[in-house]
């Protein structure tokens, strides 16, 4: 079997984490004029015939049974559809910023899955304290508002962590693809998305109704050809090559991106207990996915 070769997947990893973090901008500037539905629809549906096109240059072809098909289809609920239109709702009323740091509990989740349902991993006492660390920081982000239950945010604030739910489920579930080219469950994936997306699209919001600004329209060409296409294909990589839980690590690496380029290029501020919150989920995050160091030679050594 051959040897993973840590420092490109570390570099992998972190580019993924770019991608990602810039992806909330890009939603943020894409649904000032295009409703989320149609957002996502048509993301989904551009990376996917990208990544298809990827596959037919390089004589890869697409499975043809259902079985495989189904699992794409329920990937790209827990991947794309759901996730995806729920963080475009979402920043229509709360920052990029927020919304980077509260999806960076994906591990967190990822970790609690495999504890209580899959159980292939021990639930350790560092990672008991990640888990405990990661949930303070989501209650400082969105506790003011959760224990007033008045808060305007709170529900798109909520929207997000059940976004962040589905994406460690689908981390989980992405192992069910290992053999196939890692570009081969990305296009599936997406292309079923688009397949669910559209219909809504056309029924909910009537885009050719649509006048998006060309601010909106170069955001979403942006999103869906290197957060979402090139990302995608990384991603899949990443989860045969780190495993589920350490493809998710990239979720504490895009908070600063994430919140960055919030800060820099859409004017956000944030506030002192958000700043608290993004430190607790950081930290906790890291605790549950750097490696103890006397299992690092062991990790070193999977293929």
């Amino acid at each position: 079997m051959a040897k993973t070769n840590l420092p490109l997947e570390f570099l992998l990893l972190a580019l993924l984490a770019t991608l990602w973090g810039a992806s909330y901008t890009f939603i943020k500037i894409g649904v000032e004029t295009i409703p989320p539905v149609t957002l996502i629809a048509a993301r989904t549906l551009i990376a996917g015939t990208i990544l298809l096109a990827v596959l037919r240059c390089r004589g890869i072809k697409l499975p043809r049974d259902a079985a495989t098909w189904k699992r794409f289809l329920f990937q790209a609920c827990l991947n794309s559809v759901v996730p995806f239109t729920l963080i475009a709702w979402a920043e229509q009323t709360i920052d990029a910023g927020v919304a980077s740091i509260l999806n960076a509990a994906t591990p967190i989740f990822a970790f609690l899955l495999t504890a209580l349902i899959t159980r292939h991993e021990a639930a350790s006492a560092r990672k008991l304290v990640g888990v405990v660390a990661g949930m303070a920081g989501i209650s400082l982000i969105i506790g003011v508002e959760a224990f007033g239950g008045l808060g305007d945010q709170l529900l798109p604030q909520l929207a997000v962590v059940f976004a962040t739910v589905c994406y460690a489920g689908a981390a989980i579930f992405g192992k069910n693809f290992r053999g196939l080219d890692p570009i081969v469950p990305a296009a599936g994936s997406l292309l079923a998305g688009a397949v669910l997306l559209i219909p809504a699209s056309l029924v909910i919001d009537q885009p050719w109704t649509l006048a998006p600004s060309a601010q909106s329209v170069i955001a979403l060409v942006c999103l869906s050809v290197f957060s979402t296409a090139l990302a995608f294909a990384i991603y899949f990589r990443l989860i045969q090559t780190l495993g589920s839980v350490g493809a998710t690590a990239q979720a504490y690496l895009r908070v600063p991106v994430g919140v960055s380029i919030g800060v820099l290029f859409l004017g956000e501020r944030l506030s002192d207990t958000i700043w608290i919150g993004l430190a607790c989920v950081v930290i906790g995050v890291a605790a549950m996915t750097i490696p103890a160091r006397r299992t690092r030679a062991a990790i070193a050594e999977r293929g």
